[in-house]
């Protein structure tokens, strides 16, 4: 979920004066400022302003707590707020049009065409009314709650303005019903066939009786020692309260509006095209989680080769091991032999960690490294059962521990190396390091580079040699196979017409994915279009450009200097990537 912003901000932003706002991570101006041209100089301004305007949030915490501490309020969601923003970004996309990109620096010529996408992709969100639907069968706002109470908090002020933020919680919830009414008077909503059983997390909060097991009480279980025992104390209480007296009726509420309401009125309809401006709505998912304007029948063409290509694999393997039966009898039988499955939740934690400590041992050969490490933590259990296998970036790798036997172990190795290093972890950290670029290059994630490079891990481990049988290696193709089924699913369901048997069929029959995450995977295409589309388009270009530099380089090629220079642009857009590498290309033959 994106960062939500104050309105007071938004009209100041519009104002002549700077919003005077600290970027979350401080940084000298590059070196090259001091010469630069009126036209860098311009454009600079331009995206400071924006930017640090973006990140100071008018004192809100956004939803998945990338505010800062000092939030104090949830974020302003309304729709006075969503259109003051969406006049801001209508603003500078004004101005950048009357930026010439051809007296720019070279450098800046690649900074304006990331950042006016950037801003170009949020005006859209907003153009289009996607507020009105703020969650997804993977995703919501009251469940990204959570992850705010996972930040670190260091100071008693830090814990005070965690608890106002906590004391905000219902008139935030508030916004986003208001919200959700408003889309589905519009026919604007999740499909009713996938909301079945999704108020459980809410009612993992509504249901408590005793606040201190919310996990929004976790920061107040074991406070700073720097705090003094009685302000702990009062901390404490206050949280206490907090969550008793603000929190949990609002969760209530929210699961009276979601069952009694929502659900019931929810719209029949799967696709993305079926909504009010739903072709529209669906080419801006693609062009957002792509990059990319290609067409649906266009994506669905590139599924269905790769899927064929990626069957001719799989077949190799099963031939490999000897395995006698049919490819459905196979896939029946990773699915249920006992020897592919974890015990216990900490038998799949302590595999992955040696997973990556073996990739520890061979990674350093195929890429620079960053500063920065990485934790394994099991997906919180309230959020669990609808959430994918894992997810990783700066900082963590979440596995999900939930319903071990639909966790098979022979997935393992693909999912650490794209979650963790040298996947999201690995990536994220490493923009965080590149100090010349732009802040909004640094600290913004783009899907189809992000997904894409970490699909592309995932092939990558076969050469860093993770994957250690056969079984393994059918699970990393499972997993590429898995990604070229998106996009044909995802153009299926939301451009042709396919309806949820149909998804459920087509991936349940392509991979050795459980029957639970073929169910919650094809739940999350339909409630959340275009997302899936990002990793097999973007390990596509990753692949073929790589395949590009290996033949045009030939001796000189160097698969460390390929990744850098693959890593070193931040967050970038696959056109963007193309340019940067085919520069890469002409600089290396330079020598």
């Amino acid at each position: 979920m994106k960062t939500r912003l104050a309105v007071a901000l938004l009209l100041a932003l519009s104002a002549p004066a700077l919003v005077h706002a600290a970027p979350p991570v401080a940084t000298a101006a590059p070196a090259s400022v001091a010469n630069e041209s009126a036209a860098d100089a311009a454009f600079r301004a331009i995206y400071e302003k924006e930017w640090a305007w973006r990140q100071a949030g008018g004192g809100e915490a956004s939803e998945d707590g990338d505010a800062p501490e000092s939030a104090a309020r949830m974020p302003d969601v309304g729709p006075a707020a969503q259109q003051a923003r969406l006049a801001v970004w209508d603003g500078v996309l004004k101005q950048l049009d009357g930026v010439d990109a051809k007296a720019l620096s070279a450098v800046n010529q690649v900074n304006l065409a990331i950042y006016r996408d950037q801003v170009f992709n949020l005006a859209e969100e907003v153009r289009l009314r996607s507020y009105e639907m703020p969650f997804n069968s993977d995703s919501s706002f009251w469940s990204n709650l959570s992850f705010m109470a996972r930040r670190e908090m260091k100071t008693a002020q830090d814990h005070r303005n965690y608890i106002a933020r906590l004391n905000d919680v219902p008139r935030y919830f508030s916004q986003q019903t208001d919200n959700m009414r408003a889309g589905l008077a519009r026919g604007f909503s999740v499909p009713r066939a996938v909301l079945d059983g999704r108020e459980v997390a809410i009612s993992n909060v509504a249901d408590l009786t005793d606040p201190t097991q919310s996990p929004l009480y976790a920061p107040f279980k074991k406070l700073p020692s720097s705090i003094p025992a009685a302000e702990q104390a009062q901390l404490q209480a206050q949280a206490r309260e907090a969550i008793a007296g603000k929190v949990i009726p609002a969760f209530q509420q929210l699961r009276s509006f979601f069952l009694q309401e929502y659900v019931p009125k929810a719209r029949t309809t799967l696709a993305a095209e079926a909504m009010p401006d739903g072709k529209a709505f669906y080419r801006q998912q693609i062009h957002e989680y792509t990059t990319l304007d290609l067409s649906p029948d266009e994506i669905h063409a590139i599924g269905l080769a790769e899927v064929a290509r990626i069957q001719s694999e799989m077949n190799a393997i099963i031939k490999q091991v000897g395995f006698k039966g049919s490819f459905g009898e196979f896939l029946t039988f990773l699915r249920t032999d006992p020897q592919f499955y974890a015990k216990t939740p900490d038998e799949l934690l302590h595999r992955a960690a040696w997973i990556s400590k073996r990739v520890d041992g061979v990674i350093g050969r195929y890429m620079t490294l960053p500063r920065a490490r990485f934790t394994i933590v099991p997906v919180p259990p309230d959020i669990a059962p609808f959430w994918t296998a894992g997810r990783g970036g700066m900082g963590t790798y979440w596995l999900n521990t939930y319903n071990l036997p639909a966790r098979p172990l022979y997935n393992l190795p693909a999912l650490t190396l794209h979650e963790s290093d040298p996947g999201h972890a690995l990536q994220g950290a490493l923009a965080a390091e590149q100090g010349e670029l732009p802040e909004f290059r640094r600290n913004s994630y783009i899907s189809a580079y992000g997904e894409g490079w970490g699909l592309y891990c995932e092939k990558l481990g076969v050469e860093m040699g993770i994957y250690e049988t056969p079984y393994e290696d059918f699970g990393r193709l499972t997993y590429e196979m898995w990604r070229a089924a998106r996009l044909v699913i995802d153009t299926g369901v939301h451009s042709k017409g396919w309806s949820r048997d149909q998804a459920l069929a087509y991936l349940r029959d392509h991979t050795a994915l459980s029957e639970h995450e073929v169910s919650t995977e094809v739940d999350r295409y339909i409630s959340w279009p275009g997302q899936a589309l990002s990793y097999k388009l973007g390990e596509i270009a990753i692949v073929r450009l790589r395949a590009q530099a290996e033949k045009e380089l030939g001796d000189q090629f160097d698969i460390k200097a390929f990744h850098d220079a693959v890593l070193q642009q931040g967050s970038v857009p696959l056109p963007v990537l193309e340019k940067q590498i085919q520069a890469f290309i002409v600089e290396r033959r330079k020598g």
